[in-house]
């Protein structure tokens, strides 16, 4: 073919030396900037240690205007020791199937967290998650667990989402009377269990944490996410980490 016809006229014209690739011993086009490796991690240490890669790509890029793939942001951070590999931090359970239908499941749970660090005094995050999509419905910073926390969640939840089949809780005394009767559904309901009894919304109680894992992994993210934007952005109230919950 035609490139076999041009090799051969080169090696004809100038010998073996002229058939190797032109870039070799040049610089790929695709190497870092000599020294923005060492400019990126200096600006991770200092303003993003507790960051992972890829939300430290972001706010590289947002923040401080350098861009790196997340990528390559976390062979670096692991070169460096500022970030461990997945197969080191990998704990397996037994996922629990999906629900097939959105509204069908929705897993809610309450996070104690110092959500403002050392700004404020820990405070409550409730979060409901779609158990079919993964999706976050609601977040609400409160307190501490309470009823009257929940019916505020619940509150806002019907008004953007409507009403769901069911609800996916803990053990929580909000959810659960030590006095109920496996045979009877009205029989101990606490007062958060008789409105949506009323609402004719099931509420089912699981054993153990790893049953509700998508709530539980969505408080994971918010913990490491939620806690740097409202520290980004200088949040230390609850009331102004809920005006922001929504645009989060």
């Amino acid at each position: 073919n035609r490139q076999v016809q041009r090799l051969l006229k080169t090696f004809r014209d100038d010998g073996a030396v002229a058939l190797r690739h032109k870039a070799r011993g040049r610089p790929s086009n695709n190497r870092s900037l000599e020294g923005l490796r060492d400019l990126t991690l200096s600006i991770v240490r200092e303003r993003y240690a507790d960051f992972g890669p890829t939300f430290a790509a972001e706010k590289l890029a947002e923040r401080d205007g350098v861009k790196v793939s997340r990528e390559t942001l976390r062979k670096w951070m692991v070169e460096d020791g500022l970030w461990l590999s997945r197969s080191q931090r990998r704990v397996f359970h037994r996922p629990r199937l999906r629900r097939e239908c959105y509204g069908e499941l929705i897993q809610i749970d309450g996070s104690d967290h110092r959500w403002f660090e050392t700004r404020d005094a820990p405070c409550t995050l409730i979060v409901a998650v779609d158990d079919a999509t993964g999706a976050i419905q609601e977040m609400r910073f409160v307190p501490s667990e309470s009823t009257f926390a929940y019916f505020e969640m619940l509150a806002g939840y019907l008004r953007l989402h409507g009403k769901p089949v069911a609800f996916y809780s803990d053990k929580h005394g909000v959810f659960r009377s030590t006095h109920a009767s496996e045979t009877d559904r009205t029989s101990g309901l606490t007062q958060f269990g008789r409105a949506l009894y009323e609402l004719n919304i099931d509420i089912i109680c699981a054993n153990t944490p790893q049953a509700k894992g998508r709530v539980e992994r969505a408080n994971q993210t918010l913990q490491d996410r939620l806690v740097k934007e409202l520290r980004l952005r200088g949040i230390d109230t609850i009331e102004a980490a809920n005006v922001y919950a929504s645009e989060f």
